[in-house]
């Protein structure tokens, strides 16, 4: 964070604007051409560029449809665009700049006498990076009323060889600056605007010098697309500071922050017209990996990747939400914060039965959240590598403390993360399993989860593994181990506590578009023994104010097949208490037309159907604007681009559907295939369809049962 003299500085500078002079543009690159302006060499083109050249990312961020852009023919050619001589009438300079960060290779720079005497460069010198242009400002007081040149310069070849620019303004004031309020907690919520493709900003929650929350936001300058919220609770009383950087002076996003009881929108919250109504989404901004999947007393947590103050991914943080029957969900708000050390990646949870970590007070067991520091990724951790991190709660995971000696494992590789933690019954020890990088899982093990020793390390898969145990058709006698990666293709095999061995080679678990980073819960009663899992569903609308799902938890079993021993995912029974209408039909046959049927207007559907083939080269069903269809031929089970090898069981193929408002997961053949979809849903009252072509069906069975929304009591 800056200085307090900037802080003052900028306040002055907003008390000084009321008598301030006109801006003095000096150039806006809105014609076709440069005019006055030398151009020498071929990085400049023939006139300003109208936003993205060719194989060039998404530049954003310049205003009116034009700018300069030295990216054309690419990051290989050179040359420098100069203004003609101008007199400096006003104290600072302001544009916008973005592309290379290479010095005086890709630059903007003042020249007095010829010389430059003000040089500004873009902030990008690496693969990746963004081409957003950014406002800066030059203070030129000292050459008041004499003549300066602006010389824009790409003498750079390679990556980030170009130079982006835009909007030359005089003013009596910076464009940019840091602002700060004061806030006197007496009001449970901070709403804040949010604007999607606004510039971003770093916004800072500060007691004293202490940075109690830090975050990078869309703010809205204007009208917002949305609000979201920083949960006030735990400050309760306090004097805080809200501050920024790089606001601009026009920018009302800023002042827009509120106090409030209530969280802006509430009234239509979970009734959005894409809200999923039975699948969790968070309250407001972005979510992706299920993290920390724990039971405890009647429990089961879900925490999650949550972005709390944007639509697009970023400022990873802990979400937190409990449910007594994995169908109704109350989102509890964050529950691990960035820090120091970096955001909050992937990771899990576990209770301390026998509190080997020491942390547990009074009578409730420790809840250890096990999560990877993510560091270099915010202000606030600039220079930390990924490192591994434990928090714990004693109060059924209302509250959080993260251990005092983190990190518990230190750098390894590249962005090792997601620790899956598990408790191995016969070493009496417990064991993480890492991402190391490219695939490559690493192996750790500990006797008290805060000193960890590296035991084995397993070719295998990218990032989030898990691991658990699974009895082969119900025969505890027969127990195999399963460990996967983020897609959810599996191993099936063996585990000493110390070392990974599998069975045989990977084996594909999802074959839809929309599943991602799954995990299952841990601590879940013997005498249920279920292994249920939760998947993130990426799935999500822009006109939303959140982004993505969680799938539909499944209790995974596993069976044998024809091919072997194999994963079979099947919805949680629970899904039965949002039943509210069920209509059943008798078997009928189906010739080489459609059968369609009405299921309600709210386009939330539990459907069953058993198909008998009997000559037809297809076979299927389309609800809600989706079609899946099998194959015989082929012996495949097909939505969208996607398909599924599938064969009959007894001559028969059976299909389930779980329709809500932004997926359709599809079960065939009692959990044999898995394939979630993402599928926006425009009708809801478009009705059923099943139909056969080229032939005769049968249709052996068909139970539509019509959901309530999981919401309906639990806004």
């Amino acid at each position: 964070m800056k200085n307090t003299t900037g802080i003052l500085l900028a306040g002055v500078l907003s008390c000084v604007m009321a008598g301030a002079a006109p801006d003095i543009l000096i150039e806006d690159f809105e014609k076709a051409d440069y005019g006055a302006w030398q151009v020498e060499g071929t990085a400049f083109g023939p006139g300003p560029a109208e936003g993205t050249l060719p194989d060039q990312m998404r530049v954003e961020g310049f205003r009116g449809k034009r700018l300069v852009n030295s990216y054309f023919g690419g990051d290989s050619t050179v040359g420098s665009l100069t203004s003609p001589p101008f007199k400096v009438e006003r104290p600072y300079i302001n544009f916008l700049i973005g592309g290379g960060g290479h010095g005086i290779s890709t630059s903007v720079a003042l020249l007095y006498g010829g010389e430059p005497v003000r040089v500004s460069s873009g902030p990008n010198t690496e693969p990746g990076g963004r081409e957003q242009l950014k406002w800066t400002h030059w203070e030129v007081s000292e050459f008041m009323d004499k003549e300066v040149q602006i010389q824009m310069n790409d003498q750079q070849t390679g990556t980030w060889g170009h130079i982006n620019a835009d909007h030359f303004v005089q003013s009596d004031q910076p464009y940019v600056s840091e602002k700060t309020r004061a806030i006197e907690v007496r009001q449970r919520y901070l709403n804040l605007p949010v604007k999607n493709g606004a510039p971003k900003k770093w916004i800072r929650l500060l007691q004293g010098g202490e940075i109690l929350r830090e975050f990078e936001m869309e703010l809205a300058p204007a009208e917002p697309d949305f609000w979201v919220f920083l949960d006030l609770a735990p400050f309760a009383g306090k004097t805080l500071t809200l501050w920024t950087d790089e606001i601009e002076h026009d920018n009302k996003g800023f002042e827009a922050i509120e106090q409030s009881d209530t969280i802006r929108g509430s009234e239509t919250m979970y009734r959005e017209q894409y809200r999923p109504q039975f699948h969790f989404s968070s309250k407001r901004g972005w979510n992706n990996d299920p993290n920390g999947l724990v039971y405890y007393k009647g429990e089961y947590h879900l925490f999650y990747q949550h972005n709390p103050y944007g639509w697009n991914w970023g400022n990873m943080t802990w979400g937190h939400a409990v449910s007594k029957d994995l169908v109704h969900w109350e989102e509890l708000g964050d529950a691990i914060h960035p820090d120091a050390l970096g955001t909050i990646f992937s990771g899990s949870a576990v209770v301390d039965e026998q509190n080997t970590a020491g942390f547990q007070q009074g009578e409730e067991k420790t809840l250890v959240a096990a999560y990877t520091y993510a560091g270099d990724t915010n202000h606030w951790s600039e220079g930390q590598k990924f490192t591994q991190a434990i928090a714990y709660s004693n109060d059924r995971g209302r509250t959080w403390t993260k251990y005092d000696g983190n990190p518990v494992l230190g750098h390894i590789v590249g962005g090792n993360r997601d620790p899956k933690v598990i408790w191995h019954e016969p070493s009496k020890h417990w064991v993480m399993v890492l991402f190391l990088d490219e695939h490559r899982m690493g192996i750790f093990t500990s006797t008290d989860l805060k000193t960890w020793e590296q035991q084995s390390e397993l070719e295998s898969f990218f990032e989030c593994p898990e691991l658990f145990q699974l009895s082969l058709d119900g025969n505890t006698g027969d127990m195999k181990w399963i460990l996967y990666g983020a897609s959810g293709d599996y191993f099936i095999g063996a585990f000493d506590g110390k070392t990974y061995t599998p069975d045989g080679n990977a084996l594909p678990f999802n074959y839809g578009n929309c599943f991602y980073a799954s995990q299952t819960f841990s601590n879940i009663p013997g005498e249920d023994g279920r292994r249920i899992q939760i998947a993130w569903g990426s799935a999500g609308h822009a006109d939303m104010p959140f982004n993505q799902m969680m799938n539909f938890p499944v209790e995974l079993t596993l069976k044998t097949t024809g091919e072997g021993p194999r994963l079979f995912a099947w919805p949680v029974r629970e899904i039965e208490s949002l039943y509210r209408n069920t209509q059943s039909y008798t078997p009928f046959e189906l010739p080489g037309i459609s059968h369609s049927f009405e299921c309600g207007g709210n386009g939330l559907l539990d459907i069953m159907v058993v198909f008998e083939n009997s000559d037809a080269v297809e076979f299927g069903l389309t609800v809600c604007g989706i079609t899946v269809s099998y194959h015989p031929e082929a012996g495949e089970l097909r939505c969208k681009d996607k398909a599924a090898p599938l064969a009959p069981e007894e001559g028969k193929i059976q299909m389930r559907l779980l329709v809500d408002r932004l997926s359709v997961e599809i079960f065939a053949n009692k959990g044999r295939v898995y394939m979630p979809m993402k599928h926006v849903q425009e009708n809801a009252d478009g009705g059923l369809e099943v139909f056969a072509k080229g032939g005769k069906a049968v249709i052996a069975g068909l139970t539509v049962n019509e959901l309530a929304s999981a919401w309906e009591t639990d806004k």
